[in-house]
């Protein structure tokens, strides 16, 4: 599975030709879950509070990357990676 982006320890990857909604996947210390792209929610698992926020906020700020980068995905074309939380824009 593509790694799309790592920070804060976080690990976001996105599987080609994955299931809707459109979503990525998120591990962080040994928790795993699924977040909606659009809402930056869990559609599944579970993830530190913290770590649950910091993705949030992450997924909403770079959501026009995230569902170009779904769209890709379902056509199996390369992902490209998108910069993490904690780089400075």
């Amino acid at each position: 599975m593509p790694i799309l982006s790592v920070f804060f320890g976080i690990i976001i990857r996105m599987w080609h030709d994955d299931h809707p909604p459109p979503h990525i996947h998120a591990s962080y210390q040994g928790f795993e879950a699924l977040i909606d792209i659009r809402t930056g929610q869990i559609l599944e698992g579970y993830l530190p509070k913290k770590a649950t926020k910091i993705i949030k906020e992450w997924c909403l700020a770079h959501q026009h990357e995230l569902i170009s980068n779904w769209e890709r995905a379902q056509n199996f074309d390369p992902l490209e990676r998108i910069p993490g939380a904690d780089q400075d824009d």
